[in-house]
C-alpha cells in the first residue's frame, strides 16, 4: 500500500488502486491481502496538490464484501473535514 500511495503522490494512479464508488472522482481504495487478512486503505488526491490517506484499516467480515457502514461514514466525515480544510465544497 506504501509503493500505491507513493505513486499517486507522484500524480499517477497505482494499477491496484480502484475507484471508492458514491464520493466523486479522486477517491480511491486499495485493498491488500497479508497472511490470511485483508486490509483496505482509502485515500483521495487532488486536493491542495495533496494526497491524504483518509482511512486504513483491516477488513474483518469472513463475508461478503462490502465495506461496513460505520467505516463508510468514518471516509465520509474525514473527506469532508479535508475539504473545509482547504475551503472545498463537497465534489
Amino acid at each position: 500500500m506504501g509503493v500505491a500511495l507513493f505513486v499517486a503522490q507522484l500524480g499517477r494512479t497505482a494499477a491496484s488502486a480502484k475507484p471508492w464508488k458514491g464520493l466523486g472522482s479522486g477517491v480511491y481504495e486499495l485493498v491488500e491481502d497479508h497472511r490470511g487478512d485483508t486490509f483496505r486503505a482509502v485515500y483521495v488526491v487532488q486536493v491542495a496538490d495533496a494526497v491524504h490517506a483518509l482511512h486504513a484499516f483491516q477488513k474483518k467480515s469472513k463475508t461478503g464484501i462490502a465495506t461496513p457502514q460505520a467505516d463508510v461514514e468514518l471516509v465520509e466525515k474525514r473527506l469532508k473535514a479535508v475539504l473545509a480544510r482547504y475551503g472545498l465544497g463537497r465534489r
